[in-house]
């Protein structure tokens, strides 16, 4: 696994094409490993900690490329999920145009929430974001999200409530982690096909300061709303993604600490690498599920993380994937040391 670049560096095109089949060609090995060793709770499982990475990848890069806090990423989620439901039980679209016409929704929603961006930043973009997820939580809870029923809300009886429908291609647990796992691997390589791009270096002289930007005639507006979009489109993917997963959605999971859990989860899984979003997924859905396993309250999940959330910023900023990566890269240096001492 190569190095993770300079930030809003642009690379020569084989570097960036070398990270970007570095993506499929992991994502790749860890969908199979899974797919051959896991059972259907843990497919089940996993399939959201992969839906959920997309959220995760977006609200780190905001951190990471532009250094603004968004804590209503889970709130688009749901909103991602909300239209994917109501277009499943009220058009009859395939699922592949549901899932694209959600992360499009949400990105115009992803917009419109981080025009506060324009004009704030740090502590109070985090609390504006946050209200915003606070007053998602208040509305979904009152109405609850499509379950094939009429009207706008699409609300139906308990008795008349229908799941949604799975791709042709993915219905059983194994085919549909595996969908999952490539639209993972798409967004992962589109998000760092932009970072290490023109985009990416917009976005780095953003995060240095209004005069950098400025002076080199980045447009600061068309950048930040570029930045919120794609946060929203993979937001809503991952909704989507979700809801086809269990076929219902529950408000309650889309609460504003959700949002906390999952910026926390991002800067502890490492936000400068396409690597820490996998890993922010699993330690949101997986963790949990196997203090569950072991008969430990998930509750003690919160304080792990906040464990985690304390260790990463003292003493690993880069994150998990950061240090994962210097490991590699110490063993790496390791082996080709022992070949050039070899006779």
């Amino acid at each position: 696994m190569p190095h993770d670049p300079t930030p809003g560096a642009v690379l020569k095109r084989p570097q960036q094409s070398g990270a970007l089949v570095n993506i499929v060609v992991t994502m790749a090995c860890v969908t199979a490993l899974t797919a051959m060793s896991a059972n259907s709770y843990w497919l089940t499982t996993l399939t959201s900690a992969f839906a959920l990475a997309l959220a995760a990848r977006g609200v780190a890069l905001l951190y990471a490329q532009l250094g603004l806090v968004s804590l209503a990423q889970m709130a688009l989620v749901g909103v991602g999920g909300w239209v994917a439901l109501r277009l499943s039980h009220g058009t009859g679209l395939p699922f592949e145009a549901v899932v694209l016409l959600a992360g499009a929704a949400t990105s115009v929603i992803g917009m419109v929430w981080g025009a506060p961006a324009l004009r704030l930043q740090g502590l109070y973009l985090a609390l504006v974001t946050l209200m915003l997820a606070g007053a998602f939580q208040i509305v979904i809870v009152a109405t609850g999200f499509p379950d094939g029923g009429g009207g706008f809300l699409g609300r139906a009886d308990a008795a008349q409530r229908l799941m949604m429908q799975r791709p042709a291609v993915a219905q059983g647990g194994t085919a549909y982690f595996v969908y999952v796992a490539v639209w993972l691997a798409a967004g992962l390589v589109l998000v760092e096909y932009l970072r290490l791009g023109r985009s990416g270096r917009a976005w780095a002289l953003i995060r240095r300061g209004r005069a950098a930007a400025q002076s080199t005639g980045v447009n600061m507006f068309r950048a930040k709303m570029k930045a919120f979009a794609l946060t929203g489109f993979l937001a809503g993917v991952a909704g989507a993604l979700l809801a086809g997963n269990v076929g219902q959605l529950d408000g309650r999971s889309f609460a504003a600490p959700e949002s906390l859990f999952l910026f926390a989860l991002a800067l502890v899984g490492g936000a400068q690498h396409w690597l820490g979003a996998l890993i922010a997924g699993l330690l949101l859905r997986a963790v949990p599920s196997l203090l569950t396993d072991f008969g430990v309250s998930g509750y003690a999940g919160t304080v792990i993380f906040g464990a985690a959330l304390l260790q990463a910023l003292v003493t690993a900023p880069r994150g998990i994937a950061g240090q994962i990566l210097d490991l590699v890269a110490r063993l790496r240096k390791a082996v080709f040391a022992g070949k050039e001492q070899q006779p």
